[in-house]
């Protein structure tokens, strides 16, 4: 390769890391993943970068399966969500989130925590 390909092929990375990286990850979440509780207040999800909240979400689905939309709070961290939990009877729950990226992408995911009888 040239030195001129060199130079465009290191200016082409350097292009598109910052791009790559943008993406929120799930760094974190109370209660954890897999986690068996006694009880939990909130969820709480902290993530690699800032994320707009206004147009994120949390939804908490019960052993039953039903689903229920969770209010986010805005205040607070800009690289985290935080939503109050309802009171939580014993049985295994999956929370499934939404954020937007400050890059504009999209991101999901969801895990699982159990409460205690």
């Amino acid at each position: 390769m040239s030195g001129s390909g060199i130079v465009l092929a290191a200016l082409f990375v350097l292009a598109v890391a910052p791009a790559a990286h943008a993406h929120s990850l799930l760094l974190s979440s109370v209660p954890p993943a897999d986690a068996v509780v006694n009880g939990a207040t909130a969820v709480t999800l902290r993530f690699n970068n800032r994320i707009e909240k206004k147009l994120s979400q949390i939804r908490l689905v019960s052993p039953r399966g039903e689903a229920q939309p969770l209010s986010v709070l805005t205040d607070g961290a800009v690289d985290a969500l935080e939503a109050p939990l309802p009171a939580l009877a014993a049985g295994r729950y999956r929370v499934d989130w939404r954020v937007l990226s400050t890059d504009g992408h999209v991101v999901r995911g969801t895990f699982a925590f159990s409460v205690s009888p």
